[in-house]
């Protein structure tokens, strides 16, 4: 795996990735996964700010790790890193950068097996000069999804390598359906309580968008669900939650109530086929529950 940026060693003070190798007496030997394998070292002083007791605990052989880097000699090929000094919101930070970077590295490398050059050549043409200009390549692949023309333009690339370029990141780039889903209850015994329920939730779905459509299902009395699928993960999760909003708002004036069984979140293929199989459940049972058959009308 080449290295991921143009220098050849990280900075002081930079978070990068490493993998356990080894562990001796003075620390851990470890590659740094963002810059071609090269070999550094933490040291046990430097594996926890707490007494250690077991280093097998704290660190094993295999294992990716994040650090920050303390000092650098290019000289004699010494890395120093710290695991001790790098804080759990740094943790998730470097953890993205490096999903990125396997992004970026995944194309990089596709697109060199396809021309026949080296992944290194194709880093020089195309990744190390749009890090430098947008902050991260994986930034510019995105924007070209759109704006390919101003992305790539300036790199004057052929056109055969162009091609699989933008092939490579229409399939490893382009936003993928991800479904949402939120679980809720609404319950309404006033004399026109059936209506009403149908009311709020048709306020629900009204909340959808042609980017973020939202249906409402009945579990089984007074279990609703409702979802959604969109390439826009955040849009979905928000617009969710303003439609939860707004069923609660207008069973409220109805004098009925509503419990959030589960807030709006991505659910798994697992959680969905469990959700299924639990509506098949109670479609089964053919529940004689009043006010079931207004309910399922709403579905409709």
């Amino acid at each position: 795996m080449p290295r991921f940026y143009e220098n050849k060693y990280p900075e002081v003070d930079q978070l990068v990735m490493v993998q356990v190798q080894s562990i001796e007496d003075m620390g851990a030997y470890v590659k740094l996964l963002e810059y071609d394998n090269i070999e550094g070292m933490i040291l046990l002083s430097e594996l926890s700010r707490r007494r250690i007791r077991s280093v097998q605990k704290l660190i094993r052989v295999g294992r990716n790790e994040v650090v920050v880097v303390m000092r650098v000699d290019p000289d004699k090929g010494y890395i120093d890193l710290s695991k001790r000094r790098v804080s759990a919101e740094e943790v998730v930070k470097c953890e993205e950068q490096y999903e990125k970077g396997k992004a970026v590295d995944s194309i990089m490398t596709q697109v060199a097996k396809k021309r026949g050059v080296s992944p290194e050549s194709v880093y020089e043409k195309i990744a190390w000069p749009l890090h430098k200009q947008y902050g991260h390549a994986y930034e510019a692949f995105k924007a070209s999804i759109s704006e390919p023309e101003a992305i790539f333009g300036p790199l004057s690339l052929d056109p055969e390598t162009l091609s699989d370029l933008r092939a490579g990141i229409a399939r490893r780039l382009t936003p993928k359906p991800v479904k949402v889903r939120a679980d809720i209850e609404v319950k309404c015994f006033s004399y026109a309580g059936i209506d009403a329920i149908k009311r709020a939730l048709t306020a629900g779905e009204a909340v959808s968008t042609e980017e973020v459509p939202i249906k409402v299902r009945l579990v089984a009395p007074p279990l609703y669900v409702m979802s959604t699928t969109s390439t826009d993960k955040n849009a979905a999760i928000e617009l969710m939650e303003k439609a939860v909003e707004v069923i609660g708002e207008s069973i409220t004036k109805e004098k009925g109530d509503m419990t959030i069984k589960m807030k709006p979140k991505v659910v798994s293929e697992t959680e969905d086929a469990e959700l299924k199989a639990l509506m098949e459940q109670f479609e089964a049972a053919n529940m004689d529950v009043a006010g079931d058959d207004d309910s399922e009308e709403e579905e409709e």
